[in-house]
């Protein structure tokens, strides 16, 4: 299982998923019906309406590929730790994810 700790504004909402779900972490906000997360492109990393930002370092995530980090470059405001969701596979390496969920 994995545990996915959202924080949204002043709230926080645990989740605890399969580790073989198969879907990004963008699919999973929308389910979850998180507004702010758009996914206009569908998950092509192409748009920036799924950005969040990781709280915590975990080894087990993927680095940000290129073409997410030249799109994130396009955002207004971002952090060091800034993620696309649609880019964030949701898989058995990760345990815990913590994230907050950026209005841009």
């Amino acid at each position: 299982m994995i545990q996915i700790n959202i924080h949204s504004d002043s709230d926080v909402k645990s989740l605890e998923i399969p580790n073989d779900i198969g879907i990004n972490l963008m699919e999973l906000l929308k389910a979850e019906a998180y507004e702010t997360i758009e996914g206009t492109c569908g998950g092509m990393a192409l748009c920036a309406t799924c950005h969040v930002k990781v709280t915590d370092s975990i080894p087990s995530l993927s680095e940000p590929s290129n073409d997410e980090l030249d799109m994130l470059e396009t955002l207004p405001f971002i952090y060091y730790e800034s993620r696309l969701a649609c880019q964030i596979k949701l898989n058995e390496d990760i345990q815990q994810l913590n994230i907050e969920i950026i209005k841009n």
